[in-house]
């Protein structure tokens, strides 16, 4: 039996390290904090700083355009066959969850990864609304083609009065997508912080260094 302090902290490294596992690779920390932070800027600059705003907002279709690619193309925790259930399954889940028993799971849990659908589609509609604002053209011509223009302007012979309804109807969803985002935010946040409570572990943290706590009995990895 050995004394060397040393030997005997190198052991206990050692083990420590088998207990723990990378789940979350770069580009997926990556995108979760990059898309943080542009979402946040486009919220803060709405009306203010219209530059900045219309910037931070082609930051997240970009963001968003790499995490669809990356969901078929990257590793397995990252890919969204790995993680997405259907909806019998993630309220079986979130059933487990109301009854404190829910399982721990190594990547997303189907709560998750619902919110992480979510979250995709709820701002790629915030961004594509966005975009057509900034495009009149566009936007009208979009805005015709779904009915969006209200049929009583059909007789108006004022294109800019067209131009104009088309935009105000896509500020709207756009601002309700907006508003939208902040609710599931508020789920996701809300989530994150049960789950770690629940399964005694930093979730925030492992999205930063991409490691979690090794699968152990009854958890699914």
């Amino acid at each position: 039996m050995t004394t060397d302090p040393i030997a005997i902290d190198s052991s206990a490294t050692l083990r420590r390290g088998a207990d723990v596992v990378r789940v979350w690779d770069p580009l997926v920390r990556v995108f979760h904090w990059g898309l943080v932070a542009a979402f946040a800027t486009a919220w803060l600059s709405a009306e203010e700083i219209q530059p900045l705003h219309e910037i931070a907002g082609y930051a997240v279709a970009a963001l968003i355009g790499f995490r669809i690619v990356w969901g078929f193309a990257g590793g397995r925790y990252a890919r969204f066959a790995q993680f997405v259930r259907g909806p019998r399954a993630t309220l079986a889940y979130i059933g487990d969850v109301a009854k404190g028993r829910e399982r721990r799971y190594l990547g997303h849990n189907p709560a998750g990864a619902a919110m992480v659908v979510a979250i995709l589609v709820t701002l790629s509609g915030t961004a594509l609304t966005g975009w057509l604002m900034a495009e009149p053209e566009r936007a009208t011509a979009v805005s015709g083609q779904l009915a969006i223009v209200a049929p009583a302007l059909a007789d108006d012979d004022d294109g800019g009065g067209v131009e104009r309804e088309a935009d105000g109807a896509l500020k709207e969803v756009h601002e309700t997508l907006a508003n939208a985002m902040l609710l599931l935010v508020a789920l996701h946040l809300g989530g994150v912080a049960l789950a770690s409570f629940r399964h005694r572990e930093n979730l925030a943290r492992a999205m930063v260094t991409g490691r979690k706590r090794a699968a152990g009995p009854g958890d699914v990895a």
